[in-house]
């Protein structure tokens, strides 16, 4: 397993299907134990800067002008689940938060969906 995340648990996520048979690929051409994305050390994983690093080159790559982090991923993530009808409460097991009142925080709900519900009256 990874480094642990904030409070010192690893977290986990959803992949997409698309990427599964890329991820596969790599892994057939690592050894078992070794890291999928490893850091320069040997038996090291990827740095949280490396990351970052990777992240921004992409954004520029693709042309991107908005400011963006790796940390608004995770936002950008709740979001979208929270907007395609998954249960807050499973979006805060995803990000791994103790508290419910952490998820809102990082569900930004846009007032595209607000603006479409009805009164139950």
């Amino acid at each position: 397993m990874g480094q642990a995340g904030q409070g010192k648990k690893d977290r986990q996520t959803v992949v997409s299907d698309k990427l599964i048979p890329d991820l596969a690929k790599l892994a057939e051409t690592k050894e078992k134990g070794q890291y999928l994305f490893p850091g320069q050390k040997p038996n090291s994983h990827l740095s949280v800067r490396s990351a970052e690093k990777i992240f921004s080159r992409a954004l520029a790559n693709a042309g991107i002008k908005k400011s963006a982090t790796c940390h608004s991923l995770r936002h950008s993530f709740a979001t979208h689940l929270l907007e395609s009808g998954t249960d807050i409460r499973y979006i805060q097991t995803l990000l791994g938060h103790k508290s419910l009142m952490t998820t809102q925080i990082y569900t930004k709900v846009s007032n595209k969906f607000l603006n479409q519900i009805k009164s139950p009256l």
